[in-house]
């Protein structure tokens, strides 16, 4: 199909979409849908030209993430009702299937269930036998069980873009193809650099806003305005087979089978099959030079690797043994744009007006109505409708400016696409990159190392775990890559002290003549209150949903700290940026986290411990709780900074990075007199559960408010700030929801998150984070549920197919008048 492009390109429009594939048509589509017409999209050559028009077109709704979950319930919605239209899209509701071929496959489709039960999805579990029912050429050799969703479907994906284009153009939108984006201009400096312009082979457009859908060529655009969007195309291959079976009334569920790598859905009368193999191959990405996709690289492919495709021919073969003697009607080989994680490239830059809408992951087409919709309302809105951090284009670092640690982790995920991910499994390419000063003492004390963000951070210290209790092992998946030693540094802290290394911990500075009014309007929590105060605040939308969960420590008149967590760095940098640029405020914002060494200090003994190494007075009058005093630590300058994220009384202490070997190992002798442990980062995790401490990203995100998530006490109606409108409203109103703690009936049966909860059986929330708090001995979870489930109220937790009594409590269960952390 060819678009023709009207003679005369705009030369100004409010967006411009650069990209004809299904991802910027369903922008473009979006806009329009949303009320914003004065959109150009443009495509280098024809529509569906790039990755599109080879993809194989399955589309599943479930995912372990409930935010992809709801996007592909939608993009079902949106594709059926299109079918309906004048441009349809091959929408088929053929429904889907997913083997077990292992008895731990098994155990994760009985964790999806409840990811399903959750998210509103019907989904059965079913037998071997049922599974060979529905798709008759399979096997059931070797198959424990299966699971089958009956919404899901596959449409053609050049069909689908097509209409999207359709819609589009029918509200309004100027579609262009056969029309190369040469440059991109931008005007101002720092902050408040933006896009002006879109420079192109048919002319200039003068716009506000860019969004790159540029699939493969994504990367490639971006470096246009020196954003990096780090996706790699990988080479990914499938078949079609000739006639295997006679016409059928009814189509053919898709079918995965993932322990042997494959999937499968009808092509006619044949087959589509393709897989996810183990030695993959990129298609132009290596380790010291980014993505160089031809110019000419148009509705092409690449050559077949039948040597590659050869483990999953005889995996498929398995599964569907009469595919051996199929013939082969078609062999692709297409590049697809993955990402390092998986997740999809979304949403704002650092430079303001440049939107990104790529790395789909060869799941584009499942999510393609999806990211239309939140792509566009985030362009319109200004924030995101729902929790899209982990697909947000900013939570890359800038270790991913490297060629090669953006090829070694996005081949390890390529390759491990189909694996099951265990809690607390960690990935292993491009490691070690990023480490404490103290790295070379955890390593030679028995630290297991986790990463996050790059950063190599301690677990546990295996040498800790004959110390621990093994009896407390989790149920289940809970207990796999579980220590006892968690046990021991976990009480350590409750009776002695226990040193952490926060290094990895965010450290923004904001710091300029504006400082203080800008932290004033972006937080909802008072915090310019002098040089010493430490301040717990959040960061609001304009809904009153929670962007940032800080803490702010003001070091000067005009300065302040923002710490956050480790991924977190991007997020909360560039909300502070594009707030500084609303305002106009004259600050500077700056990542200073590789320059400060933290560690934290927790504990009975922690003040005992400080005494013999500090000239400050550490007494409650002198130094209180949530409070900052420069001074030195044995022969360290340092900040010491009274907080505490695990319950207990102590204090972070902060040293430039050059000190921080010393600072550790001084406190570490110091320790030893009065029963220091070292701890890791598990520890941390199940202090703060029973101590009722929010993560964000679990219990706090965009879309639940202060009042709902039982962070009211932080909330300052008496002064403006960003969102306080919506939360007026709200305090007024009262909440609908709210978060509240579980304790399970079993100990040993631990939620992981997204597990359903049920009262009366009916399901009601899904769980955002669970484990066990050794001290109070529970299992503890925490979910938002309606605010008329009073404390005391009995609920059922989903865990594994299993439903597990539990009751809502008051918390926080451990030290409910934070006592200790003021003793």
């Amino acid at each position: 199909m060819t678009e023709q492009a009207p003679r005369a390109l705009p030369s100004r429009a409010r967006v411009v979409v650069i990209g004809g594939g299904v991802g910027g048509a369903s922008v473009a589509y979006h806009l329009a849908l949303s009320g914003e017409r004065d959109v150009v999209l443009v495509d280098r050559a024809e529509l569906t030209s790039g990755s599109t028009f080879h993809s194989a077109g399955l589309v599943g709704q479930l995912r372990s993430d409930p935010t992809l979950t709801a996007m592909n319930r939608y993009s079902v919605e949106l594709y059926s009702s299109l079918q309906q239209g004048g441009t349809p899209p091959g929408w088929v509701q053929c429904g889907s299937i997913r083997l077990a071929s292992t008895q731990e496959r098994w155990e994760e489709i009985q964790r999806q269930a409840g990811w399903a039960a959750s998210s509103g999805l019907e989904m059965s579990l079913i037998s071997a036998a049922e599974a060979q029912e529905l798709f008759p050429l399979m096997s059931t050799e070797g198959v424990v069980g299966a699971c089958f969703l009956p919404t899901d479907g596959q449409v053609d994906p050049s069909s689908l873009t097509y209409s999207l284009a359709a819609g589009a153009r029918a509200m309004g939108v100027a579609i262009h193809t056969g029309t190369r984006v040469l440059g991109i201009d931008t005007e101002g400096e720092g902050l408040r650099r933006r896009v002006v312009r879109v420079r192109t082979d048919q002319g200039d457009i003068e716009c506000e806003k860019v969004v790159d859908c540029g699939g493969m060529f994504a990367a490639e655009i971006a470096r246009m305005v020196d954003v990096r969007v780090p996706i790699v195309p990988m080479s990914h291959q499938y078949v079609v087979t000739e006639a295997m079976f006679e016409h059928r009334e009814t189509p053919l569920p898709s079918l995965r089978d993932p322990d042997n790598l494959v999937y499968y859905r009808q092509e006619v009368d044949g087959l589509v099959m393709g897989g996810y193999e183990r030695h993959s191959q990129p298609f132009t990405a290596s380790a010291s030079s980014y993505d160089a996709v031809p110019a000419d690289f148009n509705g092409r492919l690449l050559a077949p690797d039948h040597d590659r495709f050869v483990e999953i021919s005889e995996n498929a073969a398995i599964r569907v043994p009469a595919i051996a003697d199929a013939g082969i009607r078609t062999f692709i080989n297409g590049p697809e744009a993955f990402t390092p994680d998986n997740e999809f490239c979304l949403g704002p830059t650092d430079v303001a007006g440049f939107y990104v809408a790529a790395g789909f992951c060869a799941h584009g087409i499942a999510g393609a109505g999806g990211i239309g919709k939140v792509v566009a309302e985030w362009v319109l809105d200004g924030a995101p409708p729902m929790d899209l951090w982990h697909m947000d284009v900013r939570r890359f670092g800038a270790s991913y400016r490297s060629p090669s640690y953006t090829l070694a982790r996005t081949v390890e995920n390529y390759e491990t696409y189909y694996d099951i991910r265990y809690p607390a499994h960690e990935r292993s390419a491009g490691r070690p990159l990023r480490v404490s000063p103290a790295y070379s003492w955890h390593a030679a004390h028995g630290a297991a190392f986790g990463e996050k963000s790059g950063w190599e951070r301690v677990n546990v210290y295996e040498s800790n775990a004959v110390e621990g209790d093994g009896s407390w092992r989790p149920h289940g998946w809970a207990g796999r890559h579980w220590s006892p030693a968690v046990v021991a540094e976990h009480r350590a802290t409750r009776s002695t002290a226990t040193l952490f290394d926060e290094s990895s911990f965010a450290k923004i500075e904001v710091r300029g003549p504006d400082a203080g009014r800008l932290m004033e309007w972006v937080c909802d929590n008072v915090v310019a209150r002098g040089a010493g105060s430490v301040t717990y605040t959040q960061m609001l939308n304009a809904r009153g949903g929670v962007e940032c969960d800080v803490t702010v420590t003001q070091t000067a008149a005009d300065a302040f700290v923002v710490v956050t967590g480790t991924a977190f760095a991007n997020h909360d940098a560039s909300w502070l940026r594009t707030q500084a640029r609303e305002t106009d405020a004259d600050v500077t914002i700056t990542d200073v986290t590789g320059a400060w060494a933290c560690f934290g200090l927790w504990g009975p003994n922690a003040r005992s411990i400080l005494a013999g190494l500090t000239p400050q007075d550490l007494g409650n009058d002198a130094f209180p709780f949530m409070s900052m005093r420069e001074t030195t630590v044995g022969d360290v300058p340092v900040r010491m900074v009274r907080v505490t994220f695990v319950g207990e009384l102590g204090w972070e202490l902060y040293c430039p990075t050059e000190y921080g070997a010393g600072l550790w190992q001084a406190l570490w002798a110091a320790g030893q007199e009065h029963g220091l442990v070292a701890g890791g980062y598990r520890a941390i995790d199940s202090l703060r559960l029973e101590k009722g401490y929010r993560v964000w990203g679990a219990e706090l995100d965009p879309a639940h408010t202060p009042y709902e998530s039982g962070l009211g006490f932080c909330v300052k109606l008496d002064k403006e700030f960003l969102g306080r409108d919506a939360l007026v409203a709200q305090k007024e109103a009262g909440v609908a929801q709210r978060l509240v703690c579980l304790v399970l009936d079993d100990v040993t049966q631990v939620a992981l998150g997204n597990e359903p909860v049920r009262v009366d059986g009916a399901v009601l929330g899904r769980v955002t984070s669970g484990g066990i708090g050794f001290h109070v001995g529970s299992s503890i979870a925490y979910v938002y549920l309606p605010a008329s489930v009073a404390d005391g109220a009995r609920v059922e937790v989903g865990v594994f197919g299993e439903w597990i009594g539990a009751t809502v409590t008051k918390d926080p269960l451990y030290d409910p008048r934070s006592e200790r952390v003021r003793s």
